[in-house]
């Protein structure tokens, strides 16, 4: 595992109310944890959204920040809140109200990867749950508010795109009779999180990148979005979720040869979103 909790990748000069962010991108296994987990190193890796990071690495081309995690999704997840404790996989913790997230096994600290295959198996310590808590969901959130106070300070607005990837069987099960697969899912907590016209344009970058495109389902955006996002004050968060199957071999966690050109897509998408938007907010100003 590295030391450091995250990246903060920054332009020369930030240009844009525009930030990004990757949380379930890390792929920094320790042996350490990786000789605790009953997982093989690759079913371990399969709720990991992998190569994200490298999806949106121009971000910082365009004169936009993006912050990537460095923990792996399976050993935290920054997509929770801090208080999200499974006390089916940690030592100590009371049953509290009903929460589908614990529930099911994806807490701050999961209890199983995607397919519902147990991490561990037993318990972990309280002490072990804090410890990584500490470590690196603190460390994460404390950059991540800070960039998004600091853009909403300079820009009188700040727009947090959360980039994340989806297994092509998620958008398969919520497939709706006579209409094809999204490739890519926007989630704004239906209009919670993020301002209607904000989203639109945001939208209208993947289309013209040539991608499919549904809002909200199968995935509306969890923690990050329900947090940062506050529209009425300028505070405004997409999640970002991209059909692994694009780019991914999702049986192996390999890039499929098409990485390249879906990574040149994205790069498109950033650059109309950043330059879109630096647009709007100049007519405002005028």
């Amino acid at each position: 595992m590295s030391d450091a909790a995250f990246q903060l990748f920054r332009p020369v000069s930030q240009e844009t109310s525009v930030v990004f962010a990757a949380p379930h991108s890390g792929r920094h296994y320790s042996a350490g944890f990786l000789n605790q987990t009953i997982l093989d190193a690759r079913t371990i890796r399969s709720s990991e959204d992998a190569y994200v990071d490298e999806l949106f690495q121009d971000a910082t081309r365009y004169g936009a920040p993006f912050l990537v995690a460095q923990a792996p999704r399976a050993f935290i997840d920054f997509n929770r809140a801090s208080d999200e404790l499974d006390p089916a996989v940690i030592e100590g913790i009371g049953r509290s109200q009903h929460n589908p997230r614990v529930s099911s096994g994806l807490g701050v600290i999961p209890r199983v990867v995607s397919g519902g295959r147990a991490i561990y198996r037993g318990k972990i310590s309280l002490t072990e749950a804090e410890a990584r808590i500490n470590a690196h969901w603190h460390p994460y959130h404390n950059a991540l508010k800070t960039l998004i106070e600091e853009t909403h300070q300079q820009f009188g607005e700040a727009i947090l795109i959360d980039c994340h990837s989806m297994p092509h069987e998620a958008i398969e099960g919520n497939l709706r009779p006579g209409r094809p697969l999204p490739q890519v899912v926007l989630g704004d907590r239906f209009g919670a999180s993020a301002g209607a016209e904000i989203v639109d344009r945001i939208e209208r970058a993947f289309v013209n990148a040539g991608l499919r495109v549904a809002r909200n389902a199968p995935f509306a955006g969890a923690y990050v979005s329900q947090t940062y996002g506050r529209p009425s004050v300028g505070r405004h968060v997409v999640q970002i979720e991209i059909d692994r199957s694009l780019y991914l071999d999702e049986a192996s966690i390999t890039c499929l040869p098409t990485f390249a050109k879906v990574q040149a897509l994205m790069s498109e998408v950033i650059r109309e979103i950043v330059m879109g938007q630096r647009t709007s907010v100049r007519l405002a100003a005028e």
